[in-house]
């Protein structure tokens, strides 16, 4: 069964390898033979009935010489040990699958589930600054309760960013490469890459030996965007590859979210133009995609309150609230504390979110 399942990968690593034979020409292949073996078997008066499979593409498939260098892939991710996803198989992202260009086959390093229930992506410039930096580990611990899946592209600024936020929260990223597997790129980032192995992943739909040109990073934001609920564009110059990945991500019906800067910063120009363009939602805070997916909207404000720093005195307040509705003469006398004292607590705690003011000096816990 292993060997049928080998012999099977080969072809269907060697299918894209076929010139002219790109992720969408491929399915049409995979239509109309049923298996990637099948389309290097099948006859030519069969391979021409296929619509848009010409006779000069015809032509390059069966003639085709590409099964070596697919053997020589399988014996490399076997050593290397990474592993195959196909488009056809049980456990490929059900998300990407819905995309028309979704790669035919992934190659990864590191364990995930690929259809967990939240995946966002997060991007932005590659120079980006202490703000940017800043609001994006916020943006990622506020979210961490609802342990959401990081995917974003290992790059300087932004990426990497979102990247050492989730492994500092607890959460699962993915690293996309626009490159094989072989190389870390770039190499300064090899060290937390080794860290997103032991949870999360590395991703790619490149074979070893890829070279990190310019057009495989525009081709490889497809995955980010594909894999992911939203995308989520955290500063941007005019122009840049997170514009095109929030345009890809707008192309799939994704959310896309954007935060807004100065107008005089040329990192927010990006950002101010999805937002005044009406093709990215306006976002300050993680409750904006909470709401936005219909994320567990209710629970929000406690969740996030597992993460606000609370005094000792707030604390305490907390907890005699309990799930209850009290009046602030009942937490003067639970506490004992003078009455100036309990609602200056209570002022403050409201302010960080974690309770909630009642008519007739009534409080209780944010819901």
């Amino acid at each position: 069964m292993r060997e049928l399942n080998e012999d099977e990968k080969k072809y269907q690593i060697a299918l894209t390898l076929i010139e002219g034979v790109g992720d969408v020409i491929a399915k049409k292949l995979l239509a109309f033979t049923g298996s990637a073996k099948a389309v290097f078997f099948a006859k030519r008066s069969e391979l021409e009935k296929i619509e848009g499979i010409g006779k000069v593409l015809v032509k390059a498939i069966l003639s085709a010489d590409v099964l070596t260098r697919a053997v020589q892939e399988l014996k490399w991710m076997e050593k290397e040990g990474v592993n195959h996803l196909f488009y056809a198989d049980k456990h490929y992202p059900n998300r990407l699958k819905q995309c028309e260009d979704a790669p035919l086959n992934l190659f990864y390093k590191g364990n995930i589930d690929w259809n967990k229930d939240k995946f966002i992506s997060i991007v932005g410039t590659r120079k980006a600054s202490s703000f940017g930096k800043q609001f994006t580990n916020e943006l990622v611990k506020e979210l961490a309760p609802y342990n959401p899946v990081i995917v974003s592209g290992l790059a300087h600024g932004v990426d990497i960013a979102a990247h050492k936020a989730a492994l500092q929260y607890g959460l699962k990223t993915i690293a996309v490469f626009a490159h094989g597997l072989d190389k870390i790129y770039p190499s300064a980032h090899a060290t937390i890459a080794k860290t997103i192995i032991a949870n999360g992943c590395l991703l790619t739909d490149y074979l070893s030996g890829t070279v990190a040109l310019p057009q495989h990073f525009v081709s490889r934001n497809r995955i980010v965007a594909g894999l992911s609920d939203a995308t989520i564009v955290v500063e941007s110059a005019a122009k840049g590859g997170s514009l095109i990945t929030a345009d890809i991500a707008n192309s799939y019906n994704r959310e896309v979210f954007a935060v807004p800067g100065n107008p005089t910063d040329k990192n927010a120009k990006g950002c101010n133009y999805l937002i005044k363009s009406q093709q990215a939602v306006l976002l300050e805070s993680a409750a904006d995609i909470v709401k936005g997916l219909n994320w567990d909207v209710r629970d929000f404000s406690l969740q996030q309150s597992m993460f606000v720093d609370l005094t000792d005195d707030e604390q305490k307040i907390i907890e005699v609230l309990s799930d209850n509705e009290i009046h602030i003469d009942a937490l003067v006398e639970a506490l004992s504390w003078g009455f100036s004292k309990v609602a200056s607590v209570l002022l403050k705690a409201e302010f960080k979110g974690v309770i909630a003011s009642l008519p007739g000096k009534m409080y209780k816990k944010s819901r």
